[in-house]
């Protein structure tokens, strides 16, 4: 990891989740607890966003979790009603972060001053990497529609591409999170090259 200098740190409510979200990600979230519904209220009455982390310990619902010290920045995008009367949310994932403190109010939820980091700069995907292209065109095509209409100039961006991948390849958490951490795009393409041969059928 390199090392970054110092940025201000910006106060914002966190959403510790047993799933990690990428920057250009999109989460699908249903809220029922009252912590959680008055975080929504809070971002959207401000039109800000709010923390993702995965829980490294405790469960989604009841007591606070440990969160993971990076994760991403979600701004809700839309919101409804579903079936059952709950609230659903869709949220966009934007930049990452490091959590510098955290505390938890009386109800539970967490709030967290961090510092928010850069985007990653825009890379071309080395050649050797070109596989990686047709296998995040072939995930997308059965998994995931929305990104269907993406213009060919995201497949040759490293971090694109590589966020993509981990998002969609069957990682367990601990390395999606790893992947997250990385702030060398072509480093983390070399990594999920690397353990695309524990995906391959015999």
């Amino acid at each position: 990891m390199a090392v970054r200098s110092q940025s201000p740190l910006v106060e914002m409510p966190l959403f510790p989740l047993a799933s990690v979200l990428f920057p250009g990600g999109r989460l699908q979230l249903r809220i029922f607890e009252p912590r959680y519904l008055d975080l929504v209220r809070e971002c959207t009455r401000h039109g800000t966003g709010f923390g993702v982390c995965l829980i490294l310990q405790g469960q989604e619902t009841g007591e606070p979790a440990v969160p993971a010290a990076i994760g991403t920045i979600a701004r809700i995008s839309d919101f409804h009603r579903d079936d059952g009367g709950l609230l659903g949310i869709v949220a966009e994932g934007g930049s990452r972060f490091r959590v510098a403190r955290s505390r938890a109010r009386s109800d539970g939820l967490l709030r967290g001053d961090v510092e928010v980091w850069p985007d990653e700069p825009k890379q071309p995907v080395p050649v050797e990497f070109a596989l990686l292209q047709t296998i995040l065109e072939r995930l997308i095509e059965t998994m995931a529609p929305q990104w269907r209409d993406a213009p060919r100039s995201a497949y040759d961006d490293a971090s694109w591409l590589g966020f993509r991948l981990a998002e969609l390849l069957p990682l367990d958490a601990g390395e999606q999170q790893h992947m997250l951490e990385l702030d060398d795009p072509v480093q983390r393409l070399a990594q999920l090259r690397d353990i695309l041969p524990r995906f391959q059928k015999p």
